[in-house]
């Protein structure tokens, strides 16, 4: 009784999750592509990359496709469309590859300084 419990409590924890990070996923992409509003693209330690608009439309799609996903799970897995082991699947492999690609895309919007360059941009 206790373990059934437990699994039914974690199951609807997990379901109620999808929907804030849905809504923050798709409300970045309408920040970039709608709003036209940079301040969240490529960031590397809070700092936007020197052409954040050259790397918005890869970030607002895969905001737009992570949050996509996301509400798609939300409609369909009240309907019973999949079992509990295939939508956590979908969801975990959604949020992994959400995170890895925007890191991807941080790390490849900041050139990468060497030297005395850095110095010399940090005391700017």
């Amino acid at each position: 009784m206790g373990n059934e419990l437990i699994s039914f409590v974690l199951n609807w924890v997990l379901y109620l999750a999808l929907f804030p990070v849905a809504y923050y996923w798709l409300r970045r992409a309408w920040r970039i592509f709608i709003q036209r509003d940079y301040s969240e693209v490529a960031l590397k330690r809070g700092e936007s990359p020197p052409n954040p608009k050259g790397w918005a439309p890869v970030s607002g799609t895969v905001n737009l496709i992570a949050g996509g996903i996301a509400i798609w799970l939300a409609i369909c897995v009240p309907l019973g469309r999949y079992t509990f082991d295939r939508w956590i699947e979908i969801a975990g492999v959604t949020l992994w590859m959400k995170l890895l690609v925007d890191y991807i895309i941080s790390r490849q919007a900041h050139p990468f300084t060497v030297g005395k360059d850095k110095k010399a941009k940090k005391e700017k």
